[in-house]
């Protein structure tokens, strides 16, 4: 039974509004590629390292193809076509002699476009073999250690710029409590149009992502599952320009979380949209066989928007947000629904308003694990008070039945936490879990009284929004500053030259794999 009495004939309504809104969006991302896409496939197909200026064989790879042929075939068929001329089985080594240009690339016909065609498949099927065995590997390692006791799952966030100094703290936050530990990634890494190798010692606010340093926090965290006795998860972000290769590095390195929405980079990063929409079809393709959890940015658009105003863009997004997810084969569990408790703590009744937004979207989506994000943009400097709007926003996902709690510090806005700061506030999130824990199954808000009015007038904003966006297109909403107040046009943006429709003879056997369900 509904909490907040929403009328399930306008809940439905809003679930076609969103498809309707976004089903364009994947009719463009079905007919085009990117250059990420096209590393990603020749990542599965086991093309690993950098030159010595750090650029990854993929790219250098991917961008020699690109020169002789063209993005719109797809790169696997001309790799591997050029691999059997060359006589060789080793497609790093292929890379390494098209950056020294000495294999030009060709799309073949006839005999060879098949014999290519099957050879990228059988290269492709390993990888996505080896990311099945490690989604199989979490498995067992739940069913042996065990999942935590308590929901909402306690979300950590741990950001050192060293990922030797990030494993020890995020071995000491799982010992205090933390189920989830998040390496935040290093700024701007977003912006880089390649994945950095190996293990890294200098970010700014934040960690390199790498395949390296994922390997080593999880074999890490792994240490820390089987000491405290249920399984640690990691996260890490699928997002920016290089989104298919980073949910690619996560499946194949057992990642349990990835931060996933083309909205973020579009939004903040200025990344094209219709690159980031490609992107992002291909990567939540990645994580659903993989069995990984997105979680999504709606939390950002508060930042810049009124949390009061805009609520309504929320919801909106959380709606195309479960299309896109489920259109690219995600199921409900894996759905980490951004939200945020960002309203100005001066406005009257500024709890409640929280309550009526939290609790909207815990009825809208009842079986994903929402991601339920602290205050940031109202925090002032002032710790007491941190902490005090930090335990508030605690209550409110307990009341509200969240899924994963984002623990938030009473420093932000001040520096970067130390290990103390993370105690402190791991002791406020553990006392209102464990004194308010299951409030939820008793908070029912009154009928016709303020937090289910206020749930319902969100929801009716939402779906009037709805409705315009399918009349005008996403793309057009999303160009005028529909969501975060930012405008970001589908003609411009960061990557738009990375883009490329598809060829009546496109070829991707990643995607005939993850869509066909078989490797």
């Amino acid at each position: 039974m509904s909490k907040l009495d929403l009328d399930p004939v306008l809940v439905a309504r809003a679930r076609e509004l969103a498809r309707r809104a976004g089903q364009p969006v994947v009719d463009l991302a079905r007919s085009h590629t990117t250059v990420s896409v096209e590393r990603a496939v020749l990542r599965l197909a086991g093309v690993t390292g950098a030159d010595p200026e750090g650029i990854p064989w993929v790219n250098r790879l991917v961008d020699a193809v690109a020169a002789d042929v063209g993005l719109g075939h797809g790169v696997a068929v001309p790799v591997f076509d050029a691999l059997a001329r060359e006589g060789g089985t080793d497609v790093t080594l292929l890379a390494q002699k098209a950056a020294a240009g000495s294999v030009r690339f060709t799309q073949p016909t006839g005999r060879a476009a098949t014999a290519a065609r099957s050879a990228a498949r059988k290269a492709v099927g390993a990888g996505i073999r080896r990311i099945d065995r490690r989604r199989a590997e979490r498995d067992r390692l739940i069913k042996r250690h065990g999942d935590p006791a308590q929901r909402p799952w306690i979300y950590l966030i741990v950001a050192t710029g060293d990922i030797y100094e990030d494993i020890p703290q995020a071995q000491a936050a799982a010992r205090a409590g933390a189920d989830v530990i998040a390496v935040i990634r290093s700024t701007g890494q977003s912006l880089l149009d390649y994945v950095p190798e190996g293990a890294t010692r200098e970010g700014f606010a934040g960690t390199y992502a790498t395949q390296e340093n994922f390997r080593l926090m999880r074999a890490a965290l792994d240490e820390s599952s089987k000491e405290v006795g249920r399984y640690v998860r990691l996260t890490n972000y699928a997002s920016g320009l290089c989104m298919p290769e980073m949910a690619t590095l996560a499946g194949l390195e057992r990642l349990d979380m990835m931060l996933n929405d083309s909205m973020y980079g579009i939004l903040f990063r200025d990344i094209n949209p219709v690159r980031t929409f490609v992107d992002q079809r291909f990567s939540r393709q990645v994580h659903a066989r993989a069995g990984i959890i997105i979680n999504t940015g709606e939390d950002n658009y508060l930042t810049t928007a009124d949390a009061v105003d805009e609520a309504h863009t929320v919801t909106v997004s959380q709606l195309l947000n479960e299309f896109f997810a489920h259109e690219a084969g995600l199921a409900d569990w894996q759905l980490g629904l951004g939200h945020a408790f960002e309203i100005n703590p001066e406005v009257p009744e500024s709890f409640r308003l929280e309550l009526a937004h939290a609790l909207l979207a815990r009825e809208l989506f009842p079986d994903a694990p929402l991601k339920w994000m602290p205050p940031t943009k109202h925090m002032t400097g002032d710790v007491f008070r941190g902490n005090l709007l930090d335990g508030f926003f605690n209550l409110a996902g307990a009341l509200t039945g969240q899924g994963i709690l984002l623990v938030g510090m009473m420093t932000e806005a001040v520096v970067t936490p130390w290990l103390s700061d993370r105690d402190i506030a791991l002791q406020n999130v553990r006392y209102v879990l464990g004194a308010a824990g299951g409030l939820h199954e008793d908070f029912v808000p009154a009928p016709g009284g303020f937090i289910r009015r206020r749930a319902n007038q969100v929801l009716g904003e939402a779906l009037d929004l709805l409705d315009r966006i399918g009349e005008q297109t996403l793309l057009t909403a999303i160009a005028e500053g529909t969501f975060g107040i930012m405008k970001r046009p589908a003609d411009r943006g960061k990557g738009l030259d990375g883009v490329a429709a598809h060829e009546a003879d496109y070829c991707n056997p990643a995607t005939d794999i993850l869509e066909g369900d078989a490797a």
